[in-house]
């Protein structure tokens, strides 16, 4: 069996740090607006023997730099204001994260290899 639960995610340089059973998978980020805060989805197995794991998020506004290495999730975006919030993980103690570090090949292979 599988469930959803829902975490409230704070914006800001400090991630989020929300215990999840291993298995889990992001379903949806939305902003909610009488709440004036980011929150985020997961789908989670609901086998008793299932590890749990301690995973980080952290919310970006736009135009905020993060990390090469956090993985981007969804983005949330503020119905009567100006805002988005852009949802990102970030990798687990000993994991690179989705993305090439800047010093290895170039992200765009095609493009490199033709001289463009």
């Amino acid at each position: 069996m599988k469930t959803i639960h829902k975490f409230r995610l704070e914006p800001g340089k400090e991630p989020t740090t929300l215990s999840l059973t291993d298995g889990y998978r992001v379903v949806r980020c939305e902003y909610i607006v009488p709440h004036k805060s980011v929150y985020l989805w997961v789908e989670q197995p609901l086998n008793v023997g299932t590890p749990a794991l301690k995973r980080q998020f952290r919310v970006a506004f736009s135009g905020e730099p993060v990390p090469r290495t956090y993985e981007y999730i969804d983005t949330a975006l503020d119905q009567f204001g100006p805002e988005a919030y852009h949802v990102f993980a970030v990798p687990a103690e000993g994991q690179s994260g989705g993305v090439k570090p800047e010093s290895d090949a170039p992200i765009n292979e095609p493009l490199a290899a033709s001289d463009w």
